[in-house]
């Protein structure tokens, strides 16, 4: 009986340290840093990641990029949806100024056929682009297997 009691004991310790490690692993998971190619000539960029790191509470890497349109096209960017800078967090492409409140709605929802979300250009307002008080509208594209659609709508 003694031995059943301490394999029993030593089956509930493993499953207890199993569940932690993977608690571990979530949570190591989620706090994974974003990393944000971009032209060194481009200031946006850098507000934007600011925004992202505020919203999402997470770290970004910066990375300047000498050739963005070779990067873009490595990462699966549509040519239709570029802007400045490109983002990639948890195994999603993020393409230009899209709201952190998305990229989080994103991570949360994993949709499936969708490898990204873009905002193409650089619109008034959007973050990173703020500029007195003035916006225009805008949309979040999502983008990956299937064709794009509107994710999210800004006016």
């Amino acid at each position: 009986m003694t031995k059943n009691l301490s394999i029993k004991s030593l089956r509930k310790a493993a499953s207890g340290m199993t569940l932690a490690l993977l608690a571990a692993c979530t949570t190591a998971v989620s706090a994974a840093p974003i990393v944000m190619y971009r032209d060194a000539g481009c200031g946006c960029c850098l507000k934007w990641a600011d925004h992202a790191e505020k919203g999402m509470d997470r770290t970004i890497t910066v990375k300047d990029e000498a050739n963005m349109r070779a990067r873009k096209t490595a990462l699966g960017v549509p040519p239709m949806l570029a802007s400045c800078h490109t983002a990639v967090i948890d195994g999603y492409v993020i393409e230009g100024h899209v709201p952190a409140a998305d990229i989080k709605r994103l991570l949360e929802t994993r949709p499936a056929g969708v490898k990204g979300l873009a905002v193409a250009g650089m619109p008034i307002g959007s973050p990173g682009m703020e500029y007195q008080n003035q916006t225009q509208a805008y949309q979040v594209i999502a983008f990956g297997t299937e064709a794009p659609r509107v994710f999210a709508s800004y006016n």
